[in-house]
């Protein structure tokens, strides 16, 4: 039987189970309001029609109570939208449990990007060997961050892996009861969490699912492409920012990263114990199994943390052993078992993931100023006492030949004495967990030579002297550090003594990228063809000196931050940016999304292995032409001065500050940081973090941005006739089409109909205007640009899923925005009503929840 359409499968295998199952769930009995579930099928219809006749918020929401609770008091309808609110968040996780369950059937496995399809095209093409070569130095790496994007509570993720997997049995009593559970289970969050809850809800997903899923496709390539021979390449790891990433977040501490690091060392020992103790009950061999016994118990005095001589090296080495014995007298009998095992040692070591330290470059200025202040003052001969007057140029020669000992005892400052004893801890890591748990530093919002050099400095003297085993990362944001970028590698490659480090570190180095904030600083086309030229500066400057540069990319969830649809800009390179790995950061509701379970998380790792090496196999030269580099050059430029224009318009900030979420989402206690960098009392833009920047555009449903100032951009070359050339870039540029494709999600996830009321109000109806008139601009040439009828028409399946989310959330956004004009219409009364303003402050923090689930990657 032929497959059907992507389209048909979603529709039979996603769509209509929801109908059906929210059918079930909407009569469930939750609480002692009765017919919730009846009453929100009719507001959902009243806000449907109600913007189709463009009504406004407070109006749907009036009439919708006339109409159908005409005798509920004000204190009942408030308490029925709160209702609203706890169904639709169910209804998102019932919709997420059902699309993940239909994962494998609605997508196909082994279709193109995955690596069957690598491997045999590869074979018809006789490039087997080449592709054997390749994966033998080729690495993706991960990395899970804390960045707060993410609402569900551990108990309800918990409740989503059950529901999924008895949604893929269609055990409907088990359904039931799982639906019944998720009425009555909390979403809400009454405390932050700390940056150790943080890391033990990430390392859930480390435990129960990258485990399998990168063991899976590791078992995979050695046994179906390299035939069973051992690869010492490791292919695919893992990285960790919880307990790590100290950027704006004073609550991680060096105790917190050590408690990290020790609990994901124990994690994933009990994940070999368990492996061991199955493999016990089939290995009953005479000779085998009391080795393996053995191994089981040693494994399992570590988990209690009694004293074990048991490396990760004598583990390993045994069951290679065990595994020679078993082909030499067994007839191989479970040999694919302990190979499984062997290869999980070999990606996951004793440290499981690898923790990253990550500071920003102006926090380590006050630090290592601090630090030189006290030991001048102390008779410490490490620095010159006029050190502080040396040239920056002078200053990085001393800091690059400085030798001694810090003796931390002598400072006092608290913030100093903390940021130097997390270098200790990396030490520390190092010693307990093996090198690979903790090897590398982020510098943040990096400038210049000196931010590095400085921080070189301090982890020599505060721990590791001579023998620095740590990779130093610089960071580069804003427009305007990504265009110097290669010229501080350059001062860097050049400098001995950092050049003598990197020749230990193996000549290679890793350069971050921020997507994030810089889409915040520059706009969505500026930011990109900035980091691709910067790229492209850095591959240069780096191979000049015979350093193999890393990229690690900061993304985020949606296209405004670098998101969207990733490994299709890892297949849209060219040969002039080094792409020997991927690395990139994944957070909150894209590790649930993408890598939530072992379907999508083997699927989408897969995706990203071969976009990698898709470069290198193929025939096709990817660099931008000349011609089409003019063009970009000019199209990044136009929406750069369109987009400052915009952010420096007077109601930029107050708009964002008094019509839209930005001040909720502090309250929403999902992640451990601050929502700003600064301790401005006012809203500083450059304090403010990208999530809850993009969240809020996001929650307005304008995506700002993910689209502002591509319109303006591309309707100059309609202006003046040369629009040919625009959609000469889009047919053969992948890196211009996959930033259109982006930014077309962005545009489809817009609902403007939501805020037109805003368009007629006396202090921001013209900036709405501008941002509305941005939006169709930018709509209405893309679709030209693309020769599509409807956006995303390219993409049915993805455009059908964001339909059913969008529609899910329209009475939560409905509920979200009547809050925020009764909020603003309370502030402007003479008396000001506190209790009853907290209760509507209260119904926007809620509803923020169920909105940000649902898009699965806005902020």
């Amino acid at each position: 039987m032929p497959l059907q359409p992507k389209l048909t499968r979603f529709n039979q295998n996603v769509l209509s189970k929801y109908q059906i199952y929210n059918g079930i769930f909407m009569t469930l009995p939750f609480d002692t309001i009765s017919k919730t579930g009846v009453l929100l099928p009719l507001f959902h219809e009243t806000c449907k029609k109600g913007f189709e006749n463009g009504d406004n918020p407070t109006a749907i929401v009036a009439s919708f109570f006339k109409k159908y609770q005409a005798r509920r008091g004000d204190e009942s309808q408030i308490n029925l939208l709160f209702r609203f609110i706890q169904y639709i968040e169910r209804q998102v996780v019932l919709f997420d449990a059902i699309e993940d369950a239909a994962f494998p059937i609605v997508n196909n496995m082994d279709g193109i990007g995955t690596l069957r399809s690598l491997k045999e095209s590869a074979s018809a093409e006789g490039k087997l060997d080449k592709l054997r070569e390749y994966l033998e130095e080729f690495k993706v790496r991960i990395v899970l961050t804390a960045h707060p994007t993410q609402f569900y509570p551990g108990a309800v993720l918990g409740i989503i892996t059950d529901l999924t997997e008895a949604l893929k049995d269609n055990d409907l009593l088990r359904i039931n009861d799982l639906l019944a559970q998720l009425g009555k289970t909390p979403f809400f969050k009454h405390e932050k969490p700390t940056p150790y809850d943080e890391a033990v809800s990430l390392i859930w997903y480390l435990e129960n699912v990258f485990y399998q899923s990168f063991g899976k496709i590791y078992d995979y390539i050695q046994q179906n492409i390299f035939e069973g021979k051992s690869i010492a390449n490791d292919i695919i790891n893992v990285g960790f920012w919880p307990g790590g990433d100290r950027d704006g977040n004073p609550f991680v501490t060096p105790e917190i990263t050590l408690k990290v690091a020790a609990r994901l060392r124990e994690t994933i020992i009990k994940n070999y114990y368990r492996d061991i103790r199955k493999l016990s009950r089939k290995l009953t061999f005479q000779g085998v199994e009391e080795r393996v016994v053995f191994l089981e118990k040693e494994l399992y005095k570590i988990v209690l943390h009694e004293s074990s001589d048991l490396s990760l090296e004598s583990f390993a080495q045994e069951l290679k052993s065990i595994k020679e014995l078993i082909i030499e007298k067994h007839q191989s009998l479970y040999v694919s078992e302990i190979t499984s095992i062997i290869n999980k040692i070999h990606l996951f070591g004793f440290h499981f993931s690898t923790l990253d330290i990550r500071q920003d470059s102006r926090a380590h200025a006050k630090v290592f100023t601090d630090m030189v202040n006290v030991m001048i003052e102390s008779g410490s001969t490490i620095f010159p006492k006029n050190y502080n007057a040396l040239s920056e140029q002078e200053q990085v020669q001393l800091l690059s030949k400085v030798k001694g000992k810090v003796d931390l005892s002598l400072i006092k400052d608290e913030e100093t004495l903390k940021a130097l004893r997390t270098m200790e801890a990396i030490k520390t890591i190092q010693q307990s967990n093996g090198e690979r748990a903790a090897n590398r530093y982020i510098i943040s919002n990096n400038q210049t030579t000196l931010n590095v050099m400085q921080l070189f400095a301090m982890l020599k003297l505060v721990a590791f002297q001579d023998d620095l085993t740590v990779d130093i990362g610089p960071l580069f944001e804003t427009i305007k550090d990504l265009e110097v970028s290669h010229k501080v590698m350059e001062d860097l490659y050049t400098n001995p003594q950092y050049a003598a480090h990197l020749k230990k570190r193996g000549n290679k180095q890793t350069i971050m990228l921020g997507f994030s904030d810089g889409t915040k600083d520059g706009g969505y086309l500026m930011a990109n063809w900035a980091i691709y030229k910067a790229k492209e500066r850095l591959t240069a400057i780096s191979r000049k000196y015979d350093i193999t540069v890393i990229f690690f990319d900061g993304r985020g969830g949606p296209p405004a931050r670098g998101g969207g649809k990733t490994h299709n800009f890892y297949a849209s390179l060219g040969p002039t940016i080094e792409d020997k790995e991927v690395q990139l950061t994944i957070q909150g509701q894209t590790i649930s999304s993408n890598f939530g379970t072992l379907d999508s998380s083997q699927y989408n790792l897969e995706q990203l292995i071969s976009s990698g090496i898709h470069n290198s196999l193929s025939d096709s030269d990817l660099r931008m032409i000349p011609e089409n580099r003019v063009v970009m050059d000019n199209l990044a430029k136009l929406s750069y001065e369109a987009y400052v224009d915009f952010k420096n318009h007077p109601k930029f900030i107050p708009y964002l500050e008094h019509m839209s979420t930005l001040k909720y989402y502090a309250k929403t206690n999902i992640g451990s940081r601050p929502s700003k960098r600064g301790k401005a009392e006012g809203l500083v833009f450059e304090d403010l973090r990208a999530i809850p920047f993009v969240g809020s555009w996001s929650q307005l449903k304008q995506n700002v941005p993910g689209f502002f100032g591509v319109g303006t951009a591309l309707k100059y070359y309609e202006d003046v006739g040369e629009f040919e050339k625009v959609k000469q870039l889009f047919k053969t540029s992948s890196f211009f089409k996959t930033l259109i494709e982006n930014s077309m999600m962005s545009l489809s996830k817009s609902f403007f109909d939501l805020t037109k009321y805003m368009s007629e109000d006396e202090e921001y109806g013209a900036f709405w205007n501008v941002i509305y008139s941005e939006y169709n601009t930018t709509k209405r040439l893309i679709l030209k640009l693309t020769d599509y009828q409807e956006l995303m028409e390219e993409e049915p399946t993805g455009k059908a899923s964001i339909s059913v989310r969008e529609s899910i959330v329209l009475p939560l956004l409905t509920i979200q925005q009547f809050a925020l004009k009764q909020i603003q219409e309370l502030e402007k009364a003479e008396v000001r009503d506190a209790a009853r303003i907290a209760v509507f402050e209260k119904l926007v923090t809620r509803s923020l929840f169920g909105n940000i689930n649902a898009s699965r990657n806005s902020a």
